[in-house]
């Protein structure tokens, strides 16, 4: 959860009551579905065509015209800013989004409104959405080494969009039991409930095929070399994405490998690739220092001021919070919620907050809802904190939806607890949720509160040593491990005399 300036809740509706959130840690199959989820639902009735895609030149059907894949892919837009935020950066963003623009002019779809984004988080990944929408990470940024890298990771997302992946997924209907809700989350027992749960849960990537993975290099490819850029530069940031997928991420997102399955001879297969080029490589660009100079200072792995977990208990330093989930539910913390899915995925718990309103009114909106019963709302402290809170039932076409919301006045604005579960199951999970909603109140912990987030340093090396012994020299809140990879080298490399080298410092 963030309080920043990327920081949005939708209003408290019923219709609204899941987050606008990505999907639960460690449950990437959640993460996979959704975006496709949203994409079906907004893909309507198309025309039947066989189209010869420009990129390829490989036929295939396809459903849906440029301008509803355009729609598409700002619907989806608007939904990945609201939940994992863009990095505060403006000379990064503009940096990124004119390597993008260059290299999209070289592709076969350069009249697409291309967008490009840095999203803050610290997962190693990328991803495109139809329509020329392309994100990535600040924690790739943070492994990768210099421009031409990140302009093969760019590329390759180009590669995916220009190839209409995504479209001729949908237009295979490889996707259509898939839908835009928390149930994705959850067992199929509350996927039924769809027209109560959020849409703000469409927003991330698909999982390509392997086939699809091996096209969006070999166009990467064709796209770096035209802007210029040296591929000889991405075998080192194959070897890299391997290293972190052995390591573990950390982010919101499921990392690189997760979300792109790895080619057989990816490598290999890339080399064949360059061997292919004409003379003249010593012209193409690398461009190390100006990307350096650029991540210089990036934040580093997770920023506990956005909220952190230790096991199920959440802390959140800039809002001043913290909460104590059930035992054992999984856990996700998004720029505007954070939430749990309980072990079985029969039941969710969430906080959202919202701005410029009052514990009271967001209570009425939401128990006056057409459709929602409510028992007698009940106005007192929660922790010293006022609160307006009472348990629902919510009627839907195939059942019942039941839960408790409560609304929390916290230094100037309204947090919003809510539990809930099918009628059937409300009976097992009732003191669970009406527990843990119970264990919100002030963070008071001085060390918690004055937590700084990890950033990175660009050091010049003064004299020749390994990196292990660098990292003695100047010390380092993470294992020497993860500093091998972000340089891509390892622990026993000889650094030369004004080689340039990322450290990672607490302040």
């Amino acid at each position: 959860m963030n309080s920043g300036s990327n920081y949005r809740i939708s209003r408290s509706r019923l219709d609204t009551v899941v987050c606008d959130c990505g999907a639960v840690r460690n449950m990437p199959r959640a993460l996979t579905y959704v975006l496709l989820a949203l994409m079906v639902l907004t893909v309507g009735v198309g025309i039947t065509s066989c189209a010869v895609n420009r990129a390829t030149g490989e036929r295939h059907l396809n459903l849906i015209g440029e301008s509803r894949e355009i729609a598409m892919g700002q619907q989806a837009d608007s939904q990945v800013i609201v939940s994992l935020g863009l990095y505060d950066d403006a000379s990064l963003q503009r940096y990124v989004q004119e390597i993008g623009t260059r290299l999209a002019a070289t592709s076969e779809r350069p009249d697409l409104p291309w967008t490009f984004r840095v999203v803050d988080d610290a997962s190693v990944n990328a991803f495109a959405l139809p329509g020329g929408f392309i994100y990535v990470t600040r924690g790739i940024m943070t492994y990768i080494m210099n421009e031409a890298e990140l302009s093969g990771i760019i590329g390759h997302e180009i590669g995916h969009v220009t190839a209409q992946h995504a479209v001729h997924s949908m237009s295979n209907q490889e996707i259509t039991q898939l839908g835009i809700t928390a149930g994705m989350m959850i067992k199929p027992e509350l996927q039924q409930y769809g027209q109560y749960l959020n849409a703000g849960l469409g927003l991330l990537y698909l999982k390509f095929s392997r086939d699809d993975e091996s096209q969006a290099d070999h166009l990467g490819f064709r796209y770096m070399v035209r802007a210029g850029y040296d591929p000889h530069q991405m075998t080192s940031v194959f070897d890299m994405l391997s290293r972190v997928s052995e390591a573990g991420g950390g982010g919101r997102l499921p990392d690189w490998l997760e979300t792109h399955p790895n080619p057989e001879h990816r490598s290999e297969d890339f080399q064949k690739e360059i061997d292919t080029l004409a003379t003249g490589q010593n012209r193409l660009l690398v461009n190390q220092e100006s990307y350096l100079r650029h991540i210089d200072g990036m934040v580093f792995g997770q920023n506990p001021r956005e909220g952190f977990f230790r096991e199920t208990h959440f802390y959140h330093p800039d809002l001043e919070f913290e909460f104590e989930f059930p035992s054992g539910w999984q856990t996700a913390n998004q720029k505007a919620v954070v939430a749990a899915v309980s072990s079985d995925q029969d039941a969710i718990l969430q906080i959202t907050m919202e701005q410029g309103t009052s514990g009271a009114k967001a209570a009425n909106r939401f128990f006056g809802q057409q459709g929602l019963q409510s028992e007698r709302q009940e106005t007192g402290k929660l922790n010293g904190l006022p609160v307006v809170s009472a348990i629902f039932r919510a009627q839907t076409e195939e059942g019942v939806l039941q839960g408790k919301a409560a609304f929390v006045d916290y230094k100037g604005n309204t947090y919003q607890l809510l539990g809930y579960t099918t009628e059937q199951l409300w009976a097992k999970y009732r003191d669970i949720i009406i527990g843990s909603m119970a264990s919100f109140r002030r963070l008071t912990d001085r060390d918690i509160l004055q937590m700084q987030p990890m950033r990175l340093k660009i050091i010049t090396v003064g004299n020749s040593l390994t990196l292990e012994e660098l990292v003695k020299r100047e010390g380092s809140p993470v294992q020497l491990e993860t500093m091998a990879i972000i340089n891509q080298i390892n622990a026993n490399t000889v650094l030369k005399v004004g080689e340039r080298v990322k450290m990672v410092r607490e302040k």
